[in-house]
């Protein structure tokens, strides 16, 4: 369709072009019809123009959305038990034991004498005298006396004066609008799963377990021995499990969401401005002035002469020579020859038997609820606006018969100065269909 459109406008555009320049080539180009009133150059005959008309469309884009989605699995999961195992064993203990030794040492004895010596010192002693001082101070007298001071003062006096004022206020409507709701329901819907479940049989399994070791007695040529001996080993059997995963399609029940909307009517409350007169007493205070008189009180200070007298002390050191005897002690050292015991120690071995406890792991299967989250595709249709273009033919005729514009101002009887005649010097270029991109 495009293609038969495009060619239609290069035939027209071409048809356009063969008569401009036919009518070039007769005149060998002295004159041309650049400079003529538009009256002058207009067609003789109807001829057909086409004109582009753009018309925006819609079309459906399908898109893919996923969307979350939890499930609950079953899966196994091993847990290692332990058992405790008693076993008895043998190990070498050394212990010390004590002997008693004699032995000679001599022991220092200090002793403390004391010896007298005699000294002399000079002991200070302090007396103390008094000298007189004579000094002059002055000693403030305060005096009180009152001065009168005028000055004047504002005073308020109130009166009451009614004033009107005017106020909006919002004056509260009510009105009932329908409104739409929307809310959730959510619909069965059935769905297959696949779930795993666990089975499993039990296999027995030999296993060789060492024999423990005991001590038995030797006979050497040194006398009888003790020596560790170990027992052949045992052969074992026991039962193991081993699980085995079951896939198994079952069908279950799951709730999807789904939006329902609903009209509602629901009461809607407006504020009207509404403006009010109100009359409100104002209380006016206006200043008087008023004179006054206030006593203030000062004080006067003058400085007055006086002669003190100060005894002030003083001290008097003189050195006294005393005789004192004192004792000074001095340590005399002698070697007191003395016998003493002492615990050698030296070690003895014995075998000691203890029990031991170890612990045997198991693996124990145990099955635990998981909950995972998958991703499942949905399809969503949306519309896509894009623009159309086209063209439209359109049968165009010129009269010769009509009047004559004028001076090709355009003031005499066609206005515009082209008299209803339709541009044809312009081609006609077909626009592409323009599609948005997704």
């Amino acid at each position: 369709m495009q293609t038969i459109r495009l060619f239609t406008a290069l035939a027209a555009f071409a048809s356009v072009m063969f008569f401009v320049s036919e009518a070039d080539a007769g005149l060998c180009g002295v004159p041309s019809y650049a400079s003529c009133p538009t009256a002058a150059c207009a067609p003789a005959s109807c001829y057909t123009a086409c004109r582009v008309v753009n018309e925006t469309c819609y079309r459906s884009v399908c898109e893919t959305v996923y969307e979350p989605e939890q499930y609950t699995v079953q899966r196994t999961v091993y847990e290692n038990v332990f058992e405790d195992v008693q076993q008895t064993s043998y190990r070498a203990v050394t212990e010390t034991a004590y002997r008693t030794e004699n032995y000679t040492v001599c022991r220092p004895v200090s002793e403390t004498a004391v010896r007298e010596e005699a000294y002399t010192v000079q002991r200070p002693v302090w007396e103390t005298s008094y000298r007189e001082c004579n000094y002059t101070v002055q000693r403030p007298v305060v005096e009180e006396h009152v001065r009168e001071c005028k000055y004047t003062v504002m005073q308020p006096v109130c009166e009451t004066v009614q004033q009107q004022y005017q106020q909006t206020v919002m004056k509260c409507v009510t009105e009932t609008v329908q409104q739409e709701r929307c809310y959730t329901v959510m619909r069965p819907e059935t769905r297959t799963q696949c779930v795993r479940r666990m089975s499993g049989e039990w296999v027995t399994q030999t296993q060789c377990v060492p024999g423990r070791v005991i001590p038995r007695v030797v006979f050497g040529p040194w006398g009888p021995s003790v020596c560790m001996t170990q027992c052949p080993p045992q052969q074992v059997a026991r039962r193991v499990w081993c699980p085995r995963v079951i896939e198994q399609q079952v069908a279950c029940t799951v709730m999807v969401p789904q939006v329902v909307r609903q009209q509602c009517p629901v009461q809607v409350t407006r504020y009207v401005p509404e403006t009010v007169v109100r009359t409100v007493p104002v209380q006016v205070t206006r200043m008087v002035p008023k004179e006054m008189v206030q006593r203030i009180p000062y004080r006067t200070c003058r400085m007055e002469t006086e002669t003190r007298v100060q005894r002030i002390p003083y001290q008097v050191c003189r050195l006294v020579t005393e005789q004192k005897t004192r004792q000074i002690p001095y340590t005399v050292c002698r070697m007191v020859t003395e016998t003493k015991s002492r615990e050698v120690p030296y070690c003895v071995t014995k075998q000691i038997p203890y029990t031991s406890t170890h612990r045997v792991c198991k693996v124990v299967p145990k099955q635990v609820e998981a909950t995972c989250t998958r991703m499942v595709a949905k399809q969503v249709v949306r519309q896509v606006p894009y623009t159309r273009s086209y063209l439209v033919p359109e049968t165009v005729c010129g009269s010769s018969m009509c009047a004559p514009c004028g001076d090709g101002s355009g003031a005499g009887n066609c206005p515009g100065g082209n008299c209803g005649v339709t541009e044809v010097n312009r081609p006609l270029v077909p626009e592409p269909d323009s599609v948005p991109a997704k």
